[in-house]
């Protein structure tokens, strides 16, 4: 008999259980290509207090085995009416009806919380087709009614880009225009911390959005704050850079975070104000995060990003970078 219960983020067998199947079923998934949040990221991400989002962990147990694993993410401040929802099944316990089990029972929980729009990532391998047709993952999304709503690109540059390439890059985008970038380690300096908000918030409604379902994010330094202590605890590293327009406003930025676990680096937020764009400020504020990068970690083999297919010029300026697509992410969404 199928069992699902929630995991209590504070007792370590279960939580480790629970990624053990996670971490698994994306592995087989994606192999070489497959992007894991570590364990203790993760356990630090199910411990963090429920201010801004809160998140709930799942198993499915069969005969005292975990079988599988689902998540449930809810934000507490905006988008009230959505929620993110995973499941991962191990490959040896597919097509017995635990991914089935799971979805409906996670599902559940995200309507008693009042929830109305579902939200699934999935990804296929980048030689597969764009839609995922016949791609196991998409085919029972589609049959469970989850549509896609935005398609995305996963992208590696691997480490490090020679000097001379970004040297000649920065020589193609304007300096003299009274634009000023500031770079940094670590936590968000307090003199950007609310414009640095303020983008942040809106990047998801600024971005290529497709059919998504969702609203701008709340401003919050407080939040900020918050999301950098659980940095801390997650043994990451953020790296920062904003450019500054001749008025003294944040124009710009762009964030990568390093896993102290994984070594990696992922590309988080970019955006551009919409009165600042034309100045080739997206190509420059990434080029002065990267070289800072290089020089405070060298030890960093590869950057990884994702970006909507539908925006070209972000696309274009990774691409000018070196970054190489692997996979294909698709967000999926379903109304209920």
């Amino acid at each position: 008999m199928l069992e699902i219960v929630t995991v209590d983020a504070f007792d370590d067998a279960a939580v480790d259980t629970w990624w053990d199947a996670y971490a698994e079923a994306r592995r087989a998934d994606m192999g070489e290509h497959a992007l894991v949040w570590t364990r203790e990221e993760r356990r630090a991400e199910l411990q963090q207090p429920p201010v801004t989002t809160e998140v709930r962990a799942y198993v499915a147990r069969r005969a005292g085995v975990v079988v599988g694993s689902g998540s449930l993410t809810l934000s507490l401040k905006d988008n009230l009416h959505s929620a993110a929802i995973g499941v991962n099944v191990p490959p040896q316990h597919r097509r017995q009806g635990v991914g089935i089990a799971l979805l409906a029972y996670v599902e559940a929980e995200a309507v008693a919380a009042g929830r109305t729009t579902m939200r699934v990532d999935i990804l296929w391998p980048a030689s597969a087709p764009d839609d995922g047709a016949g791609q196991p993952n998409r085919e029972f999304a589609r049959r469970h009614g989850y549509e896609i709503a935005i398609g995305d690109l996963q992208s590696r540059l691997d480490l490090p880009v020679a000097d001379d390439v970004i040297d000649g890059l920065r020589a193609e985008a304007p300096e003299s225009d009274g634009y000023e970038l500031y770079a940094w380690r670590g936590p968000v300096p307090e003199q950007f911390a609310a414009e640095w908000t303020a983008l942040v918030a809106v990047l998801d409604t600024e971005a290529p959005m497709g059919d998504l379902d969702i609203e701008a994010a709340t401003a919050d330094v407080e939040d900020l704050r918050a999301d950098e202590e659980l940095f801390v605890r997650q043994n990451r590293t953020s790296f920062g850079t904003v450019a500054v327009a001749p008025d003294g406003s944040v124009a710009a930025y762009t964030q990568i975070v390093v896993s102290g676990d994984d070594g990696n680096a992922y590309q988080w937020g970019t955006l551009v104000r919409r009165e600042d764009r034309g100045h080739r400020l997206g190509m420059r504020v990434k080029l002065a995060n990267l070289w800072m990068l290089q020089r405070e970690s060298p030890q960093t083999p590869r950057i990884y990003t994702f970006n909507a297919e539908s925006n070209t010029h972000m696309l274009a300026v990774n691409t000018r970078l070196g970054f190489v697509p692997t996979a294909r992410l698709a967000e999926l969404q379903k109304r209920i």
